[in-house]
């Protein structure tokens, strides 16, 4: 079993900062998300969208704010679970809670913080009626572990960042790779757009614009993808995956069973500290909710920071917390 100080629920840019602030007061943190990587939607949806209102940064790159983000936390060690749900909890007669994800890894902590975003994100599925027949046999919707790919007969479904920056990724080591996408034009970057092109033109990429995928085949496992282009009609593409990255859709998932006060599907939190109705469980970022709420990775630091003054008082109930200044304590040594 995982044992730390604080869980944080969601590993975007709030849920990273929070481990920064955290660890200021000692306090060592655990992430845990569904996505297979830290950062939320800044690294799924668009980490080369640029950002305009973060403290210091004219424009940063919402990939580049993770890394610097990752960076600044490194001191503090924060452990990580990516790439699973967190479903439930029990409280402890002690008041602490033993949380359990989706694949049954138990995380025991003092304090619950969410910072879920706009919740936990399910995939968006292409409309195919025996999709779900192949998903973990052939069908993946998002990219966990590149060598898995590795030799294999890949096709790739969507049109934006994460489609092709994974269609660049993998061309180098798969046996074959198809891109689909359903229009002509594309929605992720250019420097991306135009890589797929000279990759496409140099035979490392099966390009097929104007398609889209209609039918999957298989015994069991999945082995071919029915494919209808304007320009050839219908056609089967052989394959051992099928990726369709069409992007995610937030929802609150399990944590709307956890007995918090929801409104409108967000959580409703105390401003003196965000925290919820469940003594010890906070709620900040997004997926939070009070009179004035402005969803901004701004608002949701410092939400993070006054949460944790609170969190500490529950973690050490009988010692006093004195705040001091970063530039005074520093952070080089600290663990």
């Amino acid at each position: 079993m995982i044992s730390t100080d604080i869980l944080i629920v969601g590993a975007g840019p709030v849920g990273l900062f929070t481990v920064f602030e955290a660890g200021l007061l000692k306090l060592k943190c655990h992430l845990v998300d569904a996505l297979p990587q830290p950062g939320g939607q800044l690294s799924e949806i668009y980490p080369k969208k640029p950002i305009y209102d973060i403290p210091g940064y004219p424009s940063v790159l919402a990939g580049e704010l993770v890394d610097n983000l990752m960076a600044q936390i490194a001191p503090f060690n924060p452990g990580f679970t990516l790439g699973e749900r967190a479903e439930r909890y029990e409280r402890q007669e002690d008041g602490s809670f033993i949380v359990y994800t989706n694949d049954d890894t138990k995380i025991h902590c003092k304090v619950i913080a969410i910072a879920g975003g706009l919740g936990s994100f399910e995939p968006r599925k292409p409309p195919l009626e025996n999709i779900a027949t192949f998903e973990g046999k052939g069908v993946d919707y998002m990219v966990k572990d590149p060598a898995k790919y590795k030799d294999k007969r890949i096709l790739i479904a969507g049109g934006g960042d994460s489609a092709l920056d994974w269609a660049i990724e993998l061309s180098d080591t798969t046996e074959s790779l198809t891109l689909i996408h359903r229009r002509a034009s594309f929605r992720g970057a250019l420097d991306s757009v135009d890589k797929v092109m000279e990759l496409a033109k140099s035979g490392k990429i099966n390009l097929i614009t104007n398609a889209q995928a209609i039918g999957l085949n298989g015994n069991g496992q999945l082995n071919e993808v029915l494919i209808k282009s304007k320009e050839n009609g219908e056609q089967s593409i052989p394959v051992d995956y099928f990726v369709p990255l069409f992007g995610l859709t937030p929802k609150l998932g399990p944590i709307g069973e956890w007995g918090l006060e929801i409104e409108k599907n967000a959580i409703k939190v105390d401003t003196l500290d965000y925290s919820t109705n469940v003594d010890g469980i906070f709620a900040i970022g997004d997926i939070n909710t009070y009179p004035g709420k402005l969803k901004l990775i701004l608002c949701g630091f410092h939400e993070a920071t006054l949460m944790v003054q609170s969190a500490f008082k529950i973690i050490y109930p009988d010692q006093k917390l004195s705040f001091k200044y970063t530039t005074v304590t520093g952070i080089d040594g600290m663990e």
